[in-house]
C-alpha cells in the first residue's frame, strides 16, 4: 500500500477492507488512487431529521478523501429511505411517511452541507437518490437489474440470514430489495458523475460489492469499495448513545455543551482511538498526546483535545468556546458571572432545581438555611448550619460562612439562576421567577 490516503486511514485504524480488481489488467484501488483524483460516495439513510455521532465517522472519511484531492459525493437516501436498509436490524423498520421522509432529507442535506467543501476543483456534491429511484419502472428494473442478482448469494449474507432464521421476524421483499437499489445507485453515480469508489462501514460490504459487480457486468469497467470498521463502545454496544439517548449532530437535539461532555467522558484508551477516528490531528501528534496522557492521566489530555476538536468540527468555534466556558465553571472553578443564560442552562441542565418567586427574596423562604433544607442539599437545619459554618456551601461559586445569609436580588444570574453547591460536586439551581 503506497497511496497517502490509504496509508493515513490504515495508520488511524480506519482501513477495514478494500475490493480487489475483478479482471486482470485493472488497477487495484491503491494504484487507481495514485493515478489521479477519484470520485467517491457514501450514502446516509434519512431515518431521522438529524445525523448522530454514529454517522460522524463516515462524514470524516469523506472529508479526508476531499482533503487528499479527491471528489466526495454525499448521497441522501430519499429513495432507499422509503424502504430501509436491513443491515444490523433485528426486525422490520417502521415505514416513514412521505412527509417524514421529506423533512428528514431536508435536515440531513443541511447538516452534510456544513462538513464538506462545495467549492474548488474537487467540490463536494450532495445528491438525493430519489431523483432516479422514484422514476424507475418496475418491470424494466426487474428485467435489466434483478436478473443479474442471485438469490442464493443474497440469502447467505448476515443481514439477511439472521432475519430468515428468526422466523418470528423474517424479512419482507421490500427490505430484501434494498441491496438491488443501492447497487443501482452506484451504477447511476458512475454513469452521471464518473464515481468509481463507494465507501462505508464494514456492515455495508455486501451492498458495496453488489454495486461493483453490477458496474462490471453492465459497463465492463472497474469500480472499487472501501470500508472502515464499525465503531462500538468498550462493551460492544452501539456507539453514539449517552445515558439520555442518541448524541445528535443537530445542536437543538444535543446541545453543544452536552456534545462536548460526551467526548470528555470517554475512557483513556477510547479517547486516543477516537482522536484517530474523529479528528484531523496527525497520527504523530496523537502518539505524543497518548504518551502525555499515560504520564498524567488525571489531566485528561486526550479527552480534552478530542472534545475540543470534534465540537469545533461539528458546531464551530463559537459553540466550542461556549461549551468550554460552561465546562470550566463546573470542573475548574471558573467565574459563573461570565456565562450567558444559555450557557448556564447548558452547564446546569442536569442539576436538580427548585423555583423561588422573586418576591420571596425579601422573606424567610430566601434564608440560605431554609433554601438548603427545602432543596434537599441538607437533611436538617442543624446540618445546614454546620455545612455553612464549615465552608462547605457556596452561592454562585462564592463560599458562604454566614448562617444568616439571605439570597438577594444581586445573586440572580443571567436566566434567573442562583447556583448552590455543597462540597465539590453537589449542585442545586434556584430558579427565580
Amino acid at each position: 500500500m503506497n497511496n497517502p490516503l490509504l496509508l493515513d486511514l490504515q495508520a488511524r485504524g480506519l482501513f477495514n477492507q478494500a475490493s480487489s480488481p475483478a479482471q486482470d489488467g485493472w488497477p487495484t484501488l491503491d494504484e487507481r488512487l495514485s493515478q489521479g483524483p477519484i470520485t467517491a460516495y457514501i450514502g446516509f439513510d434519512p431515518t431521522a431529521a438529524s445525523l448522530h455521532v454514529g454517522s460522524l465517522l463516515q462524514i470524516m472519511n469523506l472529508a479526508r478523501l476531499q482533503r487528499a484531492g479527491h471528489t466526495p459525493i454525499a448521497i441522501v437516501g430519499g429513495g432507499t429511505g422509503l424502504i430501509g436498509d436491513p443491515s444490523g436490524k433485528a426486525s422490520e423498520r417502521s415505514m416513514l411517511t412521505l412527509e417524514q421522509l421529506a423533512a428528514n432529507v431536508h435536515g440531513l442535506r443541511a447538516q452534510l452541507g456544513r462538513y464538506l467543501d462545495f467549492s474548488g476543483s474537487n467540490a463536494a456534491q450532495l445528491i438525493n437518490n430519489a431523483d432516479w429511484l422514484c422514476e424507475l419502472r418496475l418491470l424494466d428494473f426487474l428485467r435489466d437489474i434483478g436478473k443479474l442478482f442471485s438469490i442464493n448469494q443474497m440469502v447467505v449474507r448476515d443481514s439477511v440470514k439472521q432475519r430468515l432464521e428468526a422466523r418470528e421476524q423474517g424479512i419482507s421483499y421490500t427490505e430484501f430489495s434494498y441491496a438491488l437499489l443501492q447497487a443501482y445507485d452506484f451504477v447511476v453515480l458512475n454513469d452521471r458523475y464518473g464515481c468509481e469508489l463507494q465507501m462505508g462501514a464494514s456492515d455495508q460490504w455486501g451492498n458495496i460489492t453488489d454495486g461493483i459487480d453490477l458496474i462490471r457486468r453492465l459497463r465492463r469497467k472497474p469500480a472499487y469499495g472501501l470500508t472502515s470498521p464499525l465503531v462500538t463502545k468498550p462493551d460492544g454496544s452501539k456507539f453514539g448513545k449517552s445515558e439520555s439517548g442518541n448524541v445528535w449532530l443537530d445542536p437543538e437535539l444535543t446541545r453543544p455543551f452536552n456534545f462536548h461532555q460526551f467526548w470528555l467522558n470517554q475512557g483513556d484508551a477510547e479517547a486516543v482511538k477516537y482522536l484517530r477516528y474523529f479528528t484531523f490531528v496527525s497520527t504523530e501528534e496523537i502518539a505524543q498526546i497518548e504518551t502525555q496522557s499515560l504520564a498524567e492521566p488525571h489531566k485528561r489530555i486526550a479527552q480534552r483535545r478530542l472534545a475540543d476538536e470534534v465540537t469545533r468540527f461539528v458546531h464551530g468555534d463559537d459553540a466550542l468556546k461556549s461549551a468550554q466556558r460552561a465546562s470550566a465553571v463546573l470542573f475548574d472553578g471558573a467565574n459563573l458571572l461570565e456565562l450567558s443564560a444559555s450557557e448556564l442552562a447548558d452547564a446546569f441542565a442536569e442539576a436538580p432545581r427548585t423555583e423561588l418567586p422573586r418576591a420571596a427574596l425579601h422573606g424567610p423562604d430566601a434564608a440560605l438555611l431554609n433554601v438548603l433544607l427545602n432543596s434537599g442539599l441538607e437533611a436538617s437545619k442543624s446540618r445546614a448550619r454546620s455545612a455553612v459554618e464549615s465552608g462547605a456551601i457556596s452561592v454562585n461559586a462564592q463560599v458562604v460562612r454566614d448562617v444568616a445569609r439571605m439570597l438577594k436580588a444581586e445573586d440572580v444570574l443571567a436566566g434567573g439562576f442562583i447556583v448552590l453547591r455543597r462540597g465539590k460536586k453537589s449542585y442545586h439551581v434556584v430558579v427565580v421567577r
